[in-house]
């Protein structure tokens, strides 16, 4: 029977089974993004920053809300992806780690998604490029930190 690489211990903990190549390419894309967030307006980023209002008219409190929101935004998202750089290697998380997690590989897909332009008619499964898989293996990810945080 096939077994999930992250499951939930009696202790409330979580248990991770992942191998050298997926831990490492966590380890490695965690600090690439947030070596993007240095700049949160470029356009990479944007499905990170959503606008607050969709209307155009708007754009005064939208470019109030960033003033107010955008450094916390920032560092929301600066933390999540630390945890899982600091924690890659780890062969249990606690429940705050986890969650961090679920954010961090969240935010990944959203920047790798918006950089291969997405749709919903893709079948990652069935590709053979590099990129495309590494999207797919986060949404797994993504997917098994989600059950594991449900049970």
């Amino acid at each position: 029977m096939f077994r999930r690489p992250i499951r939930r211990t009696r202790s409330g903990n979580y248990q991770l089974n992942l191998g050298a190549p997926e831990r490492a390419l966590l380890a490695t894309l965690a600090p690439q993004l947030k070596e993007l967030l240095t700049d949160p307006n470029q356009p990479g980023l944007r499905r990170l920053f959503p606008p607050a209002y969709g209307d155009e008219q708007d754009a005064e409190h939208e470019e109030e809300y960033r003033r107010l929101m955008q450094e916390d935004l920032v560092a929301r998202h600066e933390e999540a992806l630390e945890v899982l750089a600091e924690t890659a290697n780890a062969n249990e998380l606690n429940p705050e780690q986890m969650e961090a997690w679920m954010r961090a590989l969240n935010q990944l897909r959203l920047v790798l998604g918006t950089r291969l332009d997405v749709t919903e008619e893709d079948d990652f499964a069935a590709t053979e490029d590099p990129e495309r898989q590494v999207y797919y293996l986060l949404g797994y990810l993504q997917e098994c930190v989600v059950e594991a945080l449900s049970s």
